[in-house]
């Protein structure tokens, strides 16, 4: 019922947009229109896919006018006769969003900012400086210029404070209102004052803007102390097996024994990327993916068209719970084919197909829709039910697809169980379940609130520049962690533990109940604890605190690059342990025959 009526208020919508624009009389005149509307074409289209018979699409036609009909007079009525006048824009806006409320939370509607954003992704340029940045302290600050592009080589910093930006004063500017200040058409200037740390003077840049490619492989190099090659692959836009191919050429060049294929945190992309990235691994012909919609005739099979460039060497790739839909593609046919093993956490589970269809003839709005799912070969359907749902009416006005790390809660007795092609067991229910599960990294409340107030970045900014001379291969010390303890301090640093949390809760009970003097002095005696629990929190986390601040050093002074061979190939978990079974012949050819969890299920 829900979902008819979410129906008839988006076909409302478009009744009222007929009258409104063209008067009531053209409503039924809606086939000799000159200009086509959209959605009515996507429902021909659809149509004629099916294959119906003439009586059953001109039966399903006058149907759904015969309601159109129905709605051209109420919404006449309400242009006409209301009370008050109405604001076209948001009752189309509001009867856009009724029509997807009910249907899954990846269908969205999106305004041309967000087609833009989604574009951008997907194309992988823009026009502009370079360098990431974020609001901090009333300021826009640059967290990181990007590696050759023009921020880079005029030699702007982490760190550094944008005071000015062509003269507009950026303090308590928005981030998106600071970078369309900068971004603009390539050959085109932007005059920066940049307000450094440890400088007193403000410094003046000039920048010209160019074409800013945004790159899916962020690093591929050989991991050290093995001969095992790492490829971090962050996103799947248009040149994304590009980049993959030349990497991997590059690695196979240097005759690598094995390959690490990093896809955590891996959102997605682009169908006919995660294809060719598939290609590169699985022989040729071999089924990837096919998708299934509403109807039978609607599956679609894609299979390997190329052989591939890494074909038999030992093969692991990573995944997490940010793992989703063109990564999750990718991780399930090198599962199913037994081509490699897939180490880490049950990925997000968001196997569905999307199409942009524009419905404004000026570009300024463009629907995005679920048409399908996605199937990997065993005939798992990488959807969880539970993604199913949006979460609130208005959600679907930011396409942002930012994947929240929810923990899997489907325990593997629960899932249904599928085989791969040489017979080992593998589990559906959404989602691909790796090979090797990792442990989940937790985060004590210390730890979230030093990262969320940036306190790791803010004390790395200053240690470099007091320290010009450190190199990335530095080793934290005592005395620089108690450095940073001072450094918070001075910085007011505070949080909330969880006992205080539930010491905030007992004090407003007792203020309920008006027995807070009765309570006094146990909450102080509580408060007094809390603040020596608190004390501690920063030992006990001392390990964490020193990974971070190595992390965000060697970020400040050698980059994205200097992280990944400094830090990640060195001490990451998921990384270590992808490297022990691929130098272990006999451990890794083990494991890709038997399965580990066909081995457990045998317990």
């Amino acid at each position: 019922m829900l979902r008819y009526t979410s129906q008839l208020i988006g076909v409302t919508v478009f009744a009222l947009v007929l009258i409104w624009f063209a008067g009531p009389g053209d409503a039924n005149q809606l086939s000799q229109a000159s200009e086509p509307v959209l959605w009515a074409d996507t429902v021909q289209i659809n149509l004629n896919e099916l294959n119906l018979s003439q009586d059953s699409a001109n039966q399903t036609r006058d149907s759904f006018m015969k309601n159109v009909r129905k709605l051209t007079q109420t919404a006449f009525n309400i242009r006409n006769q209301y009370m008050e006048d109405v604001d076209v824009d948001k009752i189309i806006r509001a009867g856009i969003v009724g029509m997807l409320t009910d249907l899954d939370r990846f269908s969205v509607l999106m305004e041309k900012s967000s087609y833009d954003a989604l574009m951008e992704s997907t194309h992988g340029k823009y026009e502009g400086l370079g360098m990431m940045i974020d609001q901090r302290d009333d300021r826009v600050i640059i967290i990181s210029p990007i590696e050759g592009t023009p921020a880079y080589r005029r030699g702007l910093r982490a760190g550094d404070i944008l005071w000015e930006i062509d003269g507009h004063d950026t303090h308590e500017m928005k981030t998106s209102d600071a970078s369309k200040l900068m971004r603009g058409k390539a050959g085109t200037s932007v005059k920066l004052t940049i307000k450094r740390p440890g400088l007193a003077d403000l410094m003046e840049f000039e920048v010209e803007r160019a074409q800013i490619e945004l790159k899916s492989v962020n690093y591929a190099g050989v991991i050290p102390g093995s001969t095992v090659g790492y490829v971090r692959l962050s996103r799947f836009a248009e040149e994304t097996s590009h980049e993959l191919r030349e990497a991997i050429t590059n690695l196979n060049s240097q005759n690598v024994s094995g390959l690490v294929l990093d896809l955590r945190s891996n959102g997605g992309g682009l169908l006919d990327q995660a294809k060719e990235t598939a290609e590169l691994f699985i022989k040729e012909g071999a089924e990837i993916v096919y998708t299934r919609g509403r109807y039978a005739d609607s599956e679609r099979h894609y299979k390997s068209e190329r052989a591939p460039l890494f074909p038999d060497k030992p093969f692991v790739i990573l995944v997490d719970e940010g793992t989703a839909s063109a990564s999750e593609i990718v991780a399930g046919a090198v599962q199913d084919w037994d081509r490699g093993l897939i180490i880490g956490n049950t990925t997000y589970g968001k196997g569905l197909v999307q199409q942009i269809f524009p419905i404004s003839n000026d570009g300024s709005m463009a629907l995005k829709l679920t048409t399908a799912k996605y199937y990997v070969p065993s005939g798992r359907c990488i959807q969880k039910p539970d993604r199913q749902e949006k979460d609130g009416v208005h959600a679907d006005l930011d396409i942002s697809e930012d994947i929240d790390t929810v923990a899997d809660t489907m325990s593997i007795t629960d899932r249904e169980i599928y085989y791969t092609n040489g017979g080992r067991i593998v589990y559906g229910g959404g989602g691909i379940v790796p090979d090797i599960e990792m442990d989940r990294e937790s985060w004590q409340p210390i730890e979230i609130n030093l990262e969320r107030k940036s306190m790791f970045f803010d004390f790395a900014i200053t240690y470099v520049t007091k320290h010009p001379e450190i190199k990335p291969d530095f080793q934290v010390t005592d005395q620089m962690v108690e450095e940073f303890r001072q450094f918070i301090k001075e910085k007011d640093f505070s949080y909330k533990s969880s006992v205080q949390v539930a010491l905030e809760d007992l004090k407003k009970t007792a203020e309920a109940g008006d027995n807070d003097t009765l309570y006094a002095a146990g909450i102080a005696n509580l408060e007094a604890l809390v603040e020596k629990e608190k004390q501690s929190d920063f030992d006990k986390s001392r390990d964490y605190i020193k990974r971070a601040l190595k992390r965000e050093v060697v970020s400040s002074i050698a980059g994205e690059r200097g992280v990944y061979e400094n830090i990640v190939l060195q001490t990451d978990k998921s990384v270590q342990k992808a490297v022990e079974i691929l130098t272990q012949p006999k451990e890794y050819t083990r494991l890709i025959t038997e399965g580990q969890s066909k081995r457990a299920s045998k317990s």
